[in-house]
């Protein structure tokens, strides 16, 4: 009975901030989760939410590498089959998130800008 309280104490004590679910399958998109969690890491306030980094494979081109926070696309970018710098890409979409961050935000704070538009 005593563990039990004990368990329940320190499952109080543990704060988790947002999550980056990495479903990339290159080393290229693995390479961006990476980078990119560098950053979710740093975002105040972000528990609660998750980040998820997917990647599917387009044939004869790559793949599609997109960002998606609060089930929204915020970022999509192709990734060839060759080997590019991702810090630009990684910046792009780092400031793209900050900014869905932003307006998810304002809008659960403000009553006039209501999701089911009554």
């Amino acid at each position: 009975m005593a563990y039990a309280f004990c368990k329940q104490v320190y499952a109080d004590e543990i704060r988790l901030g947002g999550l980056l679910l990495d479903n990339s399958i290159s080393h290229q998109g693995h390479e961006f989760a990476s980078k990119i969690s560098q950053y979710w890491r740093e975002v105040p306030d972000s528990s609660g939410k998750n980040l998820v980094v997917k990647e599917i494979i387009v044939p004869q081109a790559g793949t599609l590498l997109s960002v998606i926070y609060d089930n929204k696309v915020v970022y999509q970018t192709y990734m060839g089959r060759r080997q590019v710098p991702l810090d630009e890409k990684v910046q792009q979409a780092i400031v793209l998130v900050l900014d869905a961050i932003a307006n998810a935000n304002v809008e659960s704070r403000s009553p006039d800008l209501a999701g089911d538009e009554w």
